[in-house]
């Protein structure tokens, strides 16, 4: 029932806040956006679909070799469980709902808790350095090429991303160490003592022993570790790569360039990864606007805009949602 009244009310945010943005997205030229929107071509928008897909499967692709058992853990749900992942995160502030909702999941495939837990958090490290590394090489393209003006806000914003998913990469490593982990994991409670957090000591040690546990497993999977991090790129590309499809859809084959496109969504995504809201809904779409407003002018930024939001944010939310429906109404 918790969960239940947990998706309705995040839900009911989220919408509240798809509204907000539609409203200030559309409030200067609606007409403009909407004859943009019906001019489209449809072909690219397919490969731009087929992008989304690419993403999301190949992510469910890894975790089916992370658990490497065909017998409790097929492709088939390997894919299925992480489109419903897909629904978590996203109606989650920072994307924080899919990772125990795929554990709970392979519990009911028979797999321990333990050994579930395990297993995402292999999927989570690889994931994480993946987006670091692709976050690396775009701030390092800019500062060669300076694709982008010297905004003091955007500067600061893309900072503090790539500051946070650095940290989140240092902790996983410093987590190699068992002797760092039981040091972090009281740093930790210290902190969250001092932010009065109801998390207890044990709970914290916990779940940096689990990380721990999981570079454990990984020492003996060196070929996994490299190719889960590979195929996490490959994913992270297919995603970053939709925005030059949507503009190609509206006629414009020259504005945007593959590599602009990789860079700027990279970008984008960095910011998106502190705005503690579902979908990191407003401030995403800021990020959006912003970079690639360096090179789509006019009424086609907020419709590419509208289509590269429905189809790499809700278009996961709509699936997940009925692919877990299904699910739950299969189990009763």
């Amino acid at each position: 029932m918790k969960i239940v009244n947990d998706i309705k009310k995040n839900t009911i945010l989220l919408v509240i806040i798809t509204i907000i943005v539609l409203y200030f997205v559309l409030k200067n030229d609606a007409a403009g956006i909407w004859e943009t929107l019906k001019s489209m071509n449809l072909r690219y928008i397919l490969y731009a679909l087929l992008a989304y897909l690419a993403y999301v499967t190949i992510k469910g692709y890894i975790n089916y070799k992370i658990v490497n058992d065909p017998k409790k853990f097929s492709k088939k749900e390997a894919i299925r469980q992480n489109y419903i992942a897909q629904f978590f995160n996203g109606i989650t502030p920072f994307q924080t709902g899919g990772e125990p909702m795929a554990i709970y999941m392979l519990t009911e495939q028979g797999i321990s808790v333990s050994k579930a837990t395990n297993y995402m958090v292999q999927s989570f490290i690889f994931y994480q350095i993946a987006l670091v590394l692709c976050g690396l090489l775009a701030v390092i393209y800019n500062l060669i090429f300076h694709i982008f003006p010297k905004v003091e806000l955007l500067q600061h914003l893309v900072l503090i991303g790539f500051a946070i998913n650095i940290v989140v990469v240092i902790l996983l490593l410093l987590s190699y160490s068992k002797t760092a982990t039981k040091k972090l994991g009281r740093l930790c409670y210290k902190i969250s003592k001092a932010l009065k957090s109801k998390i207890t000591e044990e709970e914290l040690e916990s779940k940096f022993e689990e990380y721990h546990n999981g570079f454990e497993e990984l020492k003996q999977r060196k070929k996994l570790f490299i190719g889960g991090i590979i195929l996490n790129i490959v994913s992270l590309l297919c995603l970053y790569s939709i925005p030059y499809f949507i503009l190609q859809g509206m006629g414009d084959y020259r504005s945007l360039t593959i590599i602009d496109t990789l860079v700027s969504s990279a970008y984008v995504y960095l910011i998106g990864a502190f705005v503690p809201v579902p979908g990191a809904s407003g401030g995403i779409e800021y990020g959006f606007s912003q970079f690639f407003g360096n090179f789509v002018e006019g009424s086609m930024l907020p419709a590419m805009l509208i289509v590269w939001r429905f189809i790499t944010y809700y278009l996961g939310v709509i699936v997940g949602a009925i692919l877990f429906n299904i699910r739950e109404r299969m189990k009763k």
